[in-house]
C-alpha cells in the first residue's frame, strides 16, 4: 500500500498524517499547542519551540502505525497562497520534511496551510470531484477569515484568488476574546460552543454591510456591554456565535450574487462549530468538512503529496 506523509505546523496545532492511496483513508496525529491559563495566545517564538518539542512525539505515534512505504512527503510552507505570506512556526514542519526527504530520497511537495485546509475538506466531504471545477471556499479560523475563488490548476494544486476578507478581527480571534472575557480556556471555540448551547435565546443582530468583506471588531465590544449589564454568560456566548453566523451568511449571499451558483465550501476551525455551520446549512446548499478535518490538520498535505506524486512521479498510483 502506498502511503503519503503530510506535515503541518500551524500557529496552534502540530499535525502529522499518513494518507493511504489505495483505500483513500488516513491516519492523523495532532497536538494543540499549550497556552497557559490567562494568556490570549502565543508568540511565534513560543509556537516554534512547542512544534519542535511536539514533532518527535507525534512522529513516534504515527509511525508506530506505519504499514508500507512512504511514497512522498507533503508540507505547508506558508499560511496562505499570497506573496509575502509567512509565519516562523511553519519552519518547524518544513525543516522536518526537508530532512526526511533528504534522508529517504523521497519526493517533497510543498503547499500552503490554506490549500491544505481545502484539500482536507474536499476529502472529508467526499467531494474530490470539485478539484476539477471552480468553487468558492470560506476559510474561517483564528488567523484567517477569507472568501476564496478556487480554480483547478494542475493535479494537487489550485489557483486561489482572495475575493473577500475581514477588515479587522478574524472570526476565531473574536471567539477567543469573548471566551477569555467569560473566563473560558484557550482556544475558546469548543468551550464557547458548549456554553452557547445552554442558552434559550436566538439572536439576529445587525451586522455591518461590507459586501464580500466583513468587520468583526464591534462584536467584542457588544459582548463586553452584555457582560457589564450582567447578562448570562451562555447568552453572551450565543450572541457571539449568532453574530458570526449572520456575518458569514451575508458574505455568502454576496458571493453567490457576484459569482453565480458555484459550489460553496466552508473550512477552518470556526467552521467546526455546529451552531454556525447549522445556521449556514439551513440557508445555503453548501459543503462542510467533518469537524476533525475542519480544524488545522496535515491530512490535506498528505493528499496533496499523493496527487502531485501521481502526476509527476508515478502516474496512476493515487486514486481519487
Amino acid at each position: 500500500m502506498s502511503l503519503f506523509l503530510g506535515i503541518d505546523t500551524s500557529n496552534y496545532t502540530t499535525s502529522l498524517a499518513l494518507y493511504k492511496s489505495e483505500s483513500q483513508t488516513y491516519i492523523s496525529k495532532r497536538k494543540v499547542l499549550e497556552v497557559k491559563k490567562g494568556q490570549k495566545g502565543l508568540r511565534q517564538s513560543e509556537a516554534l519551540f512547542l512544534h519542535i518539542k511536539n514533532l518527535p512525539e507525534l512522529m513516534r505515534e504515527l509511525f508506530a502505525q506505519l504499514e508500507g512505504d512512504v511514497g512522498a512527503i507533503g508540507v505547508s510552507l506558508t499560511p496562505r497562497d499570497i506573496e509575502g505570506s509567512y509565519m516562523p512556526c511553519f519552519l518547524a514542519g518544513s525543516m522536518l520534511a526537508e530532512s526526511l526527504a533528504a534522508f529517504s530520497h523521497k519526493p517533497l511537495y510543498t503547499s500552503s496551510h490554506q490549500a491544505g485546509h481545502i484539500f482536507a475538506a474536499l476529502l472529508s466531504a467526499d467531494r474530490l470531484d470539485l478539484m476539477n471545477e471552480n468553487f468558492i471556499a470560506f476559510h474561517v479560523s483564528g488567523g484567517t477569515t477569507e472568501v476564496l475563488l478556487v480554480k483547478p490548476k494542475s493535479p494537487g494544486d489550485f489557483k486561489i484568488k482572495l475575493i473577500g476578507a475581514t477588515l479587522d478581527l478574524n472570526a476565531g480571534q473574536a471567539v477567543d476574546r469573548v471566551s477569555h472575557m467569560l473566563g473560558l480556556g484557550f482556544p475558546g471555540g469548543p468551550e464557547l460552543e458548549k456554553l452557547a448551547e445552554k442558552s434559550k435565546k436566538k439572536y439576529k443582530p445587525t451586522v455591518p454591510e461590507k459586501g464580500l468583506d466583513c468587520s468583526l471588531s464591534g462584536l467584542e465590544n457588544l459582548c463586553l456591554k452584555m457582560l457589564e449589564s450582567e447578562q448570562k454568560p451562555e447568552d453572551i456566548a450565543r450572541f457571539c456565535l449568532d453574530y458570526i453566523a449572520l456575518t458569514l451568511d451575508k458574505m455568502t449571499k454576496v458571493a453567490k450574487n457576484l459569482y453565480g451558483d458555484m459550489p460553496l465550501l466552508y473550512t477552518g476551525g470556526v467552521m467546526s462549530n455546529k451552531l454556525i455551520g447549522g445556521y449556514l446549512a439551513r440557508r445555503h446548499d453548501c459543503i462542510f468538512a467533518k469537524p476533525e478535518l475542519s480544524v488545522d490538520n496535515a491530512v490535506g498535505l498528505a493528499l496533496m503529496a499523493c496527487l502531485r506524486h501521481e502526476a509527476v512521479e508515478s502516474p496512476g498510483e493515487c486514486k481519487i
